[in-house]
């Protein structure tokens, strides 16, 4: 279904369905002996949503590595290293903040992100959730009937990112005088180009010094939309029903890091090449940049520590 103004989604449509096909992946990575990633909940929480593609997929039940040409562009290996690189980074973003005396983290869009459950948090941290009610009401009770408890001081933060969520965000006690540690990460393509900077500046007026964020650098081929009518035509052979062109704001937009320089941030981006090869695995293969570009990671910090 095409997005709309004012749309909401739980975590088996729209946009919410692609929160279920992320934890699904980390699912599959964190399966087996040689396991990528170690994200215990993940499989938990795709079985609760009940979406039949995504618990195969969780629970490694399809064959990517098949398909009508033999020679899939992004096969189980390249899936499971791509979900690898990505929550690693994420979480090693988190790791590095924490050791350098942030204690106080906010997960913009959080999903199915569990994080605030896996990670080990410094004493005293405050990791705060923002996501649409039903999101954040489903998670909350499907963790917490499994007996699962987060690792840190955790606050849900009940409200769609479209209405006054730094409003809301206060109200749970969050302190814009402390340095915090942001990600919006598998975000900012999902919001029009207007909503995105808005998002930014907002993260800017809650930020002090030392504050730091992370999201995805998006090469320009990966606004084209092209890529995601591929994606999405091979998902659907496996048994998808996610069309990512409904979903996307595709077109000209901001780079969230020439808009985050302007807004006093200092930026860095990894590449998903260097990515890859950091985390010791191949560089993404000549097919899949040459449609979505060398996208990949991007972390700010505003003003000196």
């Amino acid at each position: 279904m095409a997005r709309t103004e004012g749309d909401t989604w739980d975590l088996a449509t729209s946009v919410g369905a692609t929160a279920t096909s992320v934890a699904a992946s980390r699912a599959l990575a964190s399966r087996g002996t040689d396991a990528l990633i170690d994200d215990p909940y993940a499989a938990l929480l795709v079985e609760a949503v009940g979406v039949d593609h995504f618990v195969r997929v969780a629970n490694g039940e399809i064959d990517f590595d098949g398909g009508s040409d033999g020679e899939p562009l992004f096969g189980e290996r390249q899936m499971r290293e791509q979900i690898a690189v990505r929550t690693r980074y994420f979480d090693d973003f988190f790791t590095a903040a924490g050791a350098a005396g942030v204690r106080q983290a906010v997960i913009l869009a959080s999903g199915l992100d569990t994080r605030a459950y896996r990670l080990r948090w410094p004493a005293g941290t405050v990791v705060y959730e923002i996501d649409q009610p039903a999101v954040v009401e489903f998670k909350t009770r499907v963790l917490a009937d499994a007996g699962a408890a987060p690792s840190a001081d955790r606050r849900a933060v009940a409200i769609d990112l479209r209405d006054d969520w730094p409003k809301a965000l206060r109200e749970s006690g969050f302190d814009s005088s402390q340095p915090t540690a942001w990600i919006a990460e598998g975000l900012l393509i999902y919001l029009p180009p207007e909503a995105q900077d808005r998002l930014l500046d907002n993260v800017t007026a809650l930020s002090a010094p030392g504050s730091r964020l992370a999201t995805e650098h998006m090469d320009p081929k990966a606004l084209t939309g092209d890529w995601a009518d591929k994606l999405s035509e091979r998902a659907r052979r496996y048994g998808s029903d996610i069309n990512l062109t409904e979903l996307f704001y595709t077109g000209p937009r901001s780079a969230a890091g020439d808009h985050l320089r302007e807004l006093g941030w200092q930026v860095s981006v990894v590449r998903s090449s260097e990515a890859f090869v950091a985390n010791g695995f191949e560089p993404p293969t000549e097919n899949l940049i040459a449609m979505v570009g060398d996208s990949g990671y991007l972390s700010a910090q505003l003003g000196a520590e």
